[in-house]
């Protein structure tokens, strides 16, 4: 079904057996095609994959990490180096996360008050600050097309009045990340917290969607809480969200978890394993992983997945790979991180032709059985 043009974000189809939609986001440098997933390039760089190889996945977007590049190589050299986009030698849109999400990751090297976080450096110790409109400011001079707000993220066996808290400095923070913003050709998506707690989902949501940001994001899940609780809570805070602006599941996930989050509405993802994965001989395929280290696959001469049209797939063996990852050659985790990379982009346009043809549904109740 098509739907009316909106702002920067456009909704062509919708999927009548799921709340499953197919849309495009215009961005400053180019559209993306969503569901999209966004491979993390935390510190300016995809590990292991150039931008032309990366591009050569089907990727649209790309993501960066605010407070990683803040500690190396700084706001100031990024600048002077001409921007993230020239740094990264992406022209494409990318995406920063605002450092929120290492209040969690770097819990035991933080301080955290009402204003912001203190850092200890995870490099040298260095005391580094972000607050909600530092963390703003420096987003907007890194030149992302789309910003975060500043959140806290929190360990999901937090108590309640720890996570009242946290959500509370959210929504103060993202007011005060709405107020700094500075850069109109940036859109500000606002992040919803609330743990597992569906009260405080919807309390943090109601008062997000009052401030009207340009999109929403569901940050604080695939922390621990397990895929039933993160499903569960992505469906409830995505019907309290604005349906004409985009959704976006923060650190998500397996393929298993984005068809289950697609289906419940979400339209972005970003998430660490094709990657990380990939450096360490898994390989995600239709029919379940392989594991490459495996003695199984010393004369295997099949590639990783028949009919995956990756460069990995098209010149590499099983039994290839595995005797890169165990002489320690550099290669091996970059051809499975290409062939992940390949593999998640192709689910992703898996989906996006099925809600066209309103299958998605369907299909997605037999996957996710």
């Amino acid at each position: 079904m098509y739907e009316e043009k909106m702002s920067d974000f456009e909704i062509l189809y919708r999927d009548g057996g799921s709340s499953g939609r197919r849309g495009i986001l215009t961005t400053s440098h180019g559209q993306v095609e969503t569901p999209a997933f966004m491979p993390v390039g935390t510190t300016g760089t995809v590990k292991g994959i150039n931008p032309q190889q990366l591009k050569e996945t089907g990727a649209d977007i790309v993501l960066a990490n605010t407070y990683h590049l803040l500690v190396r190589p700084g706001v100031d050299t990024v600048e002077a180096l001409g921007g993230l986009h020239k740094l990264m030698a992406w022209q494409g849109p990318i995406l920063t996360d605002s450092g929120g999400y290492q209040i969690f990751s770097l819990s035991g090297l933080t301080k955290v008050d009402d204003d912001g976080v203190e850092f200890a450096s995870h490099v040298d110790g260095a005391k580094i600050y972000l607050n909600a409109e530092t963390a703003t400011t420096i987003q907007n001079r890194l030149g992302a097309d789309i910003i975060m707000c500043f959140d806290e993220c929190t360990d999901f066996r937090c108590d309640e009045a720890q996570l009242k808290k946290a959500v509370a400095r959210t929504i103060r923070w993202s007011q005060q990340c709405k107020q700094a913003h500075a850069n109109d050709k940036q859109m500000l998506f606002a992040i919803v917290q609330g743990g597992i707690n569906r009260d405080l989902r919807s309390y943090c949501t109601e008062e997000l969607v009052k401030l009207d940001f340009d999109g929403y994001a569901i940050g604080g899940l695939s922390v621990g809480e397990g895929h039933k609780d993160m499903i569960k809570t992505v469906t409830h805070t995505v019907q309290e969200l604005p349906d004409e602006k985009p959704r976006y599941l923060m650190g998500v996930g397996t393929p298993g978890d984005i068809i289950a989050a697609v289906k419940a509405g979400v339209d972005m993802f970003d998430c660490v394993l094709p990657t990380r994965n990939g450096r360490n001989a898994f390989a995600f395929t239709e029919n379940g992983p392989l594991r490459l280290r495996n003695n199984a696959h010393i004369n295997d001469t099949r590639p990783i997945e028949a009919g995956c049209d990756c460069y990995c797939c098209n010149n590499f063996s099983r039994g290839a790979l595995r005797h890169f990852f165990n002489v320690g050659e550099m290669l091996g985790p970059i051809l499975v991180s290409l062939h992940n990379l390949r593999f998640y982009q192709s689910l992703m346009g898996k989906i996006r032709e099925l809600i066209e043809k309103n299958e998605f549904g369907k299909w997605a109740a037999k996957e996710l059985k």
